[in-house]
């Protein structure tokens, strides 16, 4: 299914996992992968909240508990009165802050054992 292989997480000041996935793209970039206004736009590419509902797989228990780390991940950086995850995706012009935010839920979710 994947290779593991051992890293070294610099946020997180500890050592870590990661696994390879094989026969899955890697998540979308600028190259127009990254969608606004839309779960998922006309060529199939996904905004934030998008991306969240395909890897939970019909999991909307999953998907809402991502949802809400993600949320509570880019409150942390730009205030409380951020009032979704979509309106924060489509407040950009490309992916660039929305997937580093992506990024850093990943750690605060693995912070909290999710």
């Amino acid at each position: 299914m994947g290779d593991v292989w051992r890293g070294y997480d610099a946020v997180l000041d500890r050592p870590v996992a990661v696994k390879v996935i094989r026969g899955r793209p890697p998540p979308p970039r600028s190259a127009g992968g990254w969608c606004t206004d839309a779960l998922v736009d006309e060529s199939g590419f996904r905004c934030m909240r998008g991306s969240l509902r395909a890897e939970a797989g019909g999991d909307r228990g999953l998907e809402a508990d991502a949802a809400a780390v993600l949320l509570d991940a880019i409150r942390r950086e730009f205030g409380d009165d951020v009032d979704s995850v979509p309106s924060f995706n489509d407040a950009w012009g490309d992916d660039r802050v929305p997937f580093r935010m992506v990024d850093q839920a990943a750690h605060l979710a693995d912070a909290r054992g999710l």
